[in-house]
């Protein structure tokens, strides 16, 4: 019982390490959060389905043959990093439409609700394209597998923990920036906040491609 309880706190602190360092899902997470609420929760549970899918797809041990082959890794990564450039230069396009409205009412107004699928959709791509997290996958969870234990089940129950885990660490990110919404939603802060997240993607993106 004691190992197990050791095991399970030494994973446990893991995914606090893991959530806390900042990453292109924290940002998008972010940045869908300056919308709305609802955008931003989506938002994290289409990643954490990205985390849980890389969970079983490590279990399965699928992600050694995409670690072991270097062209699938590059295809993956050169993919991953179009997709954070089109979600940072979306954002930085959002942000100029919105220095070009006169006033907050206006920017407000013209706002256009997305379908939740779109919006789950995004934090599930973009967590699905970035090659790292794969990779990553492979690597961290089998190591909290007990000796002897079967590694399906076991591996599949900790991506789940992580997801959950996650769900309510983002979470925490979607609640503080729902709290500052009567400061955020000032035209002048939101295009400054979304400009920032926009070029911080972007600039996620570029680095992603030029990595080996």
């Amino acid at each position: 019982m004691e190992p197990m309880l050791t095991t399970a706190l030494a994973f446990l602190g893991a995914c606090v390490l893991i959530a806390a360092a900042p990453g292109p899902s924290t940002m998008l997470i972010i940045r869908q959060s300056l919308h709305s609420r609802r955008a931003g929760f989506l938002t994290v549970l289409g990643n954490e389905t990205g985390v849980l899918t890389w969970g079983v797809v490590a279990a399965l041990g699928l992600t050694a043959l995409l670690a072991a082959s270097r062209t699938a890794y590059d295809v993956m990564r050169i993919g991953g990093a179009v997709v954070l450039v089109w979600y940072g230069v979306q954002t930085l396009r959002a942000a100029r439409r919105g220095e070009a409205r006169p006033s907050a009412a206006d920017d407000e107004a013209a706002v256009v609700p997305r379908s939740g699928w779109k919006i789950y959709r995004s934090g599930l791509l973009l967590n699905l394209a970035n090659p790292k997290a794969a990779v990553f996958a492979m690597s961290f969870l089998p190591q909290f597998v007990p000796a002897g234990a079967p590694k399906l089940p076991v591996i599949t129950a900790l991506a789940a923990f992580q997801a959950l885990f996650e769900v309510g660490y983002y979470g925490m990110y979607v609640w503080f920036v729902g709290r500052m919404k009567r400061v955020i939603s000032r035209a002048g802060v939101r295009r400054r906040l979304e400009q920032v997240s926009g070029g911080v993607l972007v600039l996620l993106g570029i680095r992603m491609a030029v990595e080996s």
